[in-house]
């Protein structure tokens, strides 16, 4: 467990599982010499899978007392930690109270601010490689092949006011289980825009998966959410899959075996396929928290900056 040890330095946590293995902490030193705050260190907090709600509240408690402690970057205890630890913040923005997680830990005038950042941060990646007008011009799908907070966020974005008129003729989910799936559907029918299909596919075999793919229109987005190919190997189809023509296959993970993305890439000449990894995703993630750590804009030229030196760093 975390040593709680008053910070002497700015310090941003990471809150994971094994967070000394990312490559995030070889990185984020240089970060900090090119956003001009060299001082400023990473630390890593880590706590096992569905901890006690104890264990949670005494980190953000920490993190809210300490003076030079200026926040967290959460993974994997987002949803967990939102539960135990709500009631501990002055400001929860509209994400967060939406989702009922949180990735992102910061102060503001004297205030504990908890964000959800994976809608902005997976809006971002998505600009990056789908063309603007892509659904207007297009008229395909939106599948997305599991049903946690990434892929959650993913339709959430997608639905947002601003996209009248370029929204997905169907955002189609599947998820190998129910309780997500059911989690996804309560949120997505409250932003609901008008002319959106939903559509929600239990899978809990691979082959099923192929069987909604062959569904989905060409000039789609087929995206793999569950988190097969990094942490565990394997992917959601099976090698036997077909993706539609004239598609953009996006890989979330930007690290591990990726069998999703080269399953992809097996078949895009044939398919004529856009293949996107999750580095841009990866990239973006971080960004955005540290950027509402540490009160510094990050885009532009800063953006692409810490790109290039994190890729430095990439296996």
């Amino acid at each position: 467990m975390f040593n709680f040890e008053k910070a002497t330095q700015p310090t941003i946590y990471f809150i994971g599982v094994t967070t000394g293995s990312s490559s995030i902490m070889k990185v984020f030193p240089e970060w900090a010499k090119a956003m001009g705050i060299p001082d400023a260190v990473i630390k890593g907090i880590d706590i096992e899978i569905h901890a006690e709600p104890e264990v949670y509240r005494k980190v953000v408690d920490f993190i809210k007392h300490d003076e030079l402690s200026y926040g967290a970057l959460v993974t994997t205890h987002k949803l967990d930690l939102y539960k135990a630890c709500s009631d501990m913040f002055e400001y929860l923005d509209p994400y967060a109270l939406m989702f009922g997680e949180l990735s992102s830990i910061s102060k503001k005038d004297g205030k504990l601010c908890g964000h959800a950042k994976d809608p902005i941060s997976s809006g971002y990646a998505l600009n990056d490689f789908v063309p603007k007008n892509w659904w207007k011009d297009h008229g395909g799908d939106f599948y997305v092949i599991g049903a946690g907070g990434s892929a959650i966020s993913m339709g959430a974005f997608l639905m947002r006011e601003e996209f009248a008129g370029n929204y997905p003729g169907r955002i189609i989910c599947s998820n190998r289980s129910q309780p997500r799936l059911t989690e996804m559907e309560k949120i997505f029918s409250k932003l609901k825009p008008e002319g959106v299909e939903l559509q929600y596919h239990l899978c809990p075999e691979y082959e099923q998966n192929d069987a909604v793919l062959k569904t989905i229109k060409p000039y789609s987005v087929i995206v793999n959410a569950t988190g097969l190919g990094k942490d565990r190997p394997g992917s959601p189809l099976t090698d036997a899959c077909e993706f539609p023509e004239n598609s953009l296959v996006w890989e979330i993970n930007y690290r591990g075996e990726r069998r999703f993305m080269y399953q992809a890439l097996e078949q895009k000449e044939a398919k004529n396929l856009h293949v996107e990894d999750g580095w841009r995703y990866f990239i973006y993630g971080w960004t955005q928290v540290i950027s509402e750590v540490f009160h510094i804009p990050i885009e532009g030229e800063l953006l692409d900056k810490l790109d290039d030196i994190a890729s430095g760093f990439r296996k």
